[in-house]
């Protein structure tokens, strides 16, 4: 008898929206979660064909003597001009596909999560069976923020928030919605969609 592949879920929401609070609740609840951003930026450190890919557009400033990723000089000459930030996405984004997907083919939980701040944005929800977006008022998400990264400024978190879809949008394309502010619960929410979620892989 051949393995069921789990279903293949989707978690984003804006900055400060929450996700990560989301997240944990459900791998309490046992579901595997694949963390996009962080594996990211581990395979840009540590696999040999996207560094090779990164090396050839970018130039030997993109990893320092002793091999590892050279965030400042990344940060001031790739992400600071829009058309190298599409240039590192179109290397990078296969990169975390092909990666997710081996990871997801060795998961025994009856469907996994994907866990990406930009799942919309980069056009990866198209690869996956369900998405989720933790939704939450601006003025909480950027409060959030505040708290939690002191170092960041409010236009900062304001200029952050412009580069991703806006919430309301994301809501339309997801299939479930987490609403996350002061007068919701979160737990009852998480459980609801995976019972539902259960129920699709019976």
């Amino acid at each position: 008898m051949t393995r069921k592949t789990p279903l293949l879920v989707g978690l984003t929401g804006g900055i400060g929206s929450g996700k990560s609070t989301v997240a944990k609740i459900f791998s309490i609840l046992g579901i595997a979660i694949y963390y996009a951003d962080d594996r990211a930026k581990w395979l840009m450190a540590y696999d040999v064909e996207l560094k090779n890919q990164i090396l050839t557009h970018f130039g030997d400033k993109s990893y320092t003597e002793d091999g590892k990723l050279n965030r400042s000089y990344l940060a001031e000459t790739v992400f600071s001009n829009e058309e190298k930030v599409k240039t590192i996405n179109s290397l990078v984004h296969p990169a975390v596909k092909k990666d997710f997907e081996k990871w997801a083919a060795q998961q025994i939980s009856p469907y996994v999560l994907k866990e990406a701040a930009l799942l919309f944005e980069t056009g990866s929800f198209k690869d996956l069976d369900k998405t989720i977006n933790v939704s939450a008022p601006l003025k909480i998400r950027i409060t959030r923020v505040l708290l939690r990264d002191p170092h960041r400024t409010e236009k900062q978190v304001n200029d952050i928030i412009d580069k991703q879809i806006p919430d309301e949008e994301k809501n339309q394309r997801a299939d479930y919605v987490i609403k996350n502010a002061d007068n919701k619960l979160l737990i009852p929410q998480v459980l609801q969609i995976h019972r539902e979620l259960l129920g699709q892989q019976a």
